[in-house]
């Protein structure tokens, strides 16, 4: 799991790895970090647990709580990535996801499913407190490829989430009212408890409390310009990520939405 933001950029990109399981890998070569150095338990820590020595951690849910974590500091540019194992399985009406007031937030939530039914991951921008921007797409064997793009167009009079710090957050929680198929299956907790993994932690970035503003500075990697706007291979791979396995996208949504949203009048690649 990945994203990218920073004070260049014009988009800010989603990207996954997903091979049998969800997992991601760093852009550049860096050591990973322990969990607790700059994570947090932040609910029901006796259903979380430390594995490999503390460099990974296992979330369970079932029928008592599910459970969640954080990160200590907030960030206002930089990377995150961490490598994750989803419950595998039946994992109808599970959700793992990123989740009070006016706020930016890049949310990804990650459907439960039927055996032998694709992952669904569905992606959320939040911008000076407004979301409702949700697209979802079916997880396949892919690498470094984007599924998700949110350009810059505050041009326009569009708000886009660069001003406020963001913190990491994860849970693994019961969510069947609506996370698989909008809530027809249920969880099965015959097959509880359920279990997923978190390894690899890797943040680099602006965090705060510190300086209001993180200054531009092109020796940060992630100014570069190769992180300011898709490659044209990246393009030519999000469009074939959107005809081929996007399978909901509010722009489209016109019963949810009669005006089209002001974002989806522009071009995004």
């Amino acid at each position: 799991m990945k994203f990218l933001r920073n004070n260049n950029m014009d988009v800010i990109s989603f990207l996954f790895l997903a091979l049998v399981v969800l997992y991601s890998l760093s852009l550049v070569s860096a050591k990973p970090a322990m969990f607790q150095q700059d994570f947090k338990v932040t609910w029901a820590d006796t259903h979380l647990k430390h594995v490999e020595g503390g460099r990974a951690i296992q979330l369970k849910l079932d029928q008592t709580s599910g459970c969640g974590f954080a990160s200590r500091y907030k960030y206002l540019f930089g990377r995150v990535s961490m490598k994750i194992k989803l419950v595998p399985g039946d994992s109808a009406g599970t959700m793992n996801s990123d989740t009070d007031t006016i706020r930016d937030e890049l949310d990804f939530e990650f459907l439960g499913n039927r055996t032998g039914q694709p992952y669904t991951v569905q992606t959320n921008i939040y911008a000076d407190g407004k979301g409702d921007r949700e697209q979802r797409v079916n997880l396949f064997y892919v690498d470094e490829v984007p599924i998700r793009v949110y350009k810059n167009h505050e041009a326009r009079g569009i708000p886009y989430p660069k001003a406020q710090p963001m913190g990491i957050f994860s849970t693994l929680w019961e969510a069947d009212d609506w996370a698989t198929r909008g809530g027809l299956e249920k969880i099965d907790w015959s097959k509880a408890p359920f279990y997923a993994y978190y390894k690899d932690f890797e943040i680099e970035g602006c965090p705060t409390p510190g300086p209001l503003t993180c200054a531009s500075n092109l020796r940060n990697w992630w100014e570069g310009a190769d992180y300011k706007e898709l490659t044209p291979t990246q393009t030519r791979l999000y469009r074939w990520v959107r005809l081929n396995h996007m399978i909901y996208d509010y722009c489209t949504d016109k019963s949810r939405f009669p005006v089209i949203p002001p974002e989806c009048r522009v071009s995004t690649y």
